[in-house]
């Protein structure tokens, strides 16, 4: 399921359901998950996220605080991760969880995106001699230059190099984030700046002179040195596919309008299949996703099936257990 995902689906209060989901984020990218009820009321709910490797018992790489409404898992690295869902004990009924991928970075110029970025990390400089450790951001002179997380400014100096510059440190990564080239300074050593925040003023300062103004952007990891910015302040896409599919058969049972009806591992005909449905084999559908429903065999496989090549059969009660979406891209 390529992120942002948007489900809808029926937990079974009784058998303490919980849902789960396999997913992939990159460097520089945090997941936002929501999950409301059917009339859109957000739902105190318990998530947690583990390694793909982790088994059943290990203790969770991350967890959000109890009985949230909403949350924000931010991998150091890229990874392929494990995200359980589960709301509070005895609560049942309709669900919609989203799951939006986010830059960890607000941008650090105002107005602009990565397409004002002309020049990238590890770029040749000087004939080859050394190798550009950021960005460069071009914008009019004077458009301002904000703080990309909240932190404290640790430096505010001028320098041959990259002329007026300002360091901010980022605590919670453990990382400083370097803003080179203003034409002003406009903050002090010391102060603690929030995200948007105005830092200075584009320029070309230091050894830009002969450049058109833009901001060079650098990212420094403790223990790792200069890191590519670019994945931290790239916005992905935040709007996810709408349901697609009847979702008055959520809950009940289909069967297979044809002969060897592919179930696959995630909602996309790119994932693998996992088995092959004779035709009237039924399945129990627990979710929905855009045009795909989301099913359990009879032996207790899972997977996704398109919905337009289901038939309902007789209607049943959803039951629980622990829904494991595993989707190609995620």
């Amino acid at each position: 399921m390529p992120l942002p995902y948007h489900e809808e689906g029926v937990f079974g209060p009784e058998e303490g359901m919980a849902l789960g989901y396999r997913i992939q984020l990159p460097v520089g990218q945090k997941l936002e998950v929501e999950l409301r009820d059917q009339e859109g009321r957000a739902v105190p709910f318990f998530m947690d996220v583990f390694t793909l490797e982790d088994g059943a018992d290990s203790a969770p790489l991350w967890s959000a605080a109890p009985r949230q409404t909403a949350g924000t898992f931010e991998p150091a690295d890229s990874g392929t991760f494990v995200l359980r869902v589960q709301p509070e004990v005895l609560r049942g009924g309709r669900y919609q969880v989203t799951l939006k991928p986010r830059a960890i970075l607000d941008f650090p110029v105002f107005g602009r995106t990565t397409s004002a970025i002309l020049s990238f990390f590890g770029a040749d400089r000087d004939g080859g001699r050394r190798s550009h450790h950021g960005v460069d951001i071009f914008a009019p002179r004077g458009t301002p230059v904000v703080a990309a997380t909240a932190g404290r400014v640790r430096r505010v100096e001028v320098t041959n190099l990259g002329g007026k510059v300002v360091w901010l440190r980022d605590s919670e990564r453990n990382q400083s984030l370097y803003y080179a080239h203003l034409h002003e300074q406009l903050v002090e050593e010391g102060a603690y700046v929030q995200p948007g925040d105005t830092l200075g003023l584009v320029g070309n300062t230091g050894n830009a002179r002969t450049t058109p103004p833009h901001l060079h952007f650098g990212i420094y990891r403790r223990g790792r040195g200069p890191i590519n910015p670019f994945p931290y302040l790239r916005q992905p896409a935040s709007d996810p596919a709408p349901l697609e599919a009847d979702p008055v058969r959520i809950g009940t049972r289909v069967a297979a309008d044809r002969e060897g009806l592919r179930m696959r591992s995630g909602p996309t005909l790119r994932t693998d299949a996992v088995a092959e449905l004779p035709e009237a084999t039924p399945v129990k559908v627990v979710a929905g996703a855009g045009e795909w429903y989301r099913v359990f065999t009879e032996d207790g496989t899972e997977g996704f099936v398109l919905a337009r090549l289901v038939r309902e059969v007789e209607p049943v009660q959803a039951t629980g257990g622990v829904a494991t979406s595993q989707a190609g891209g995620l």
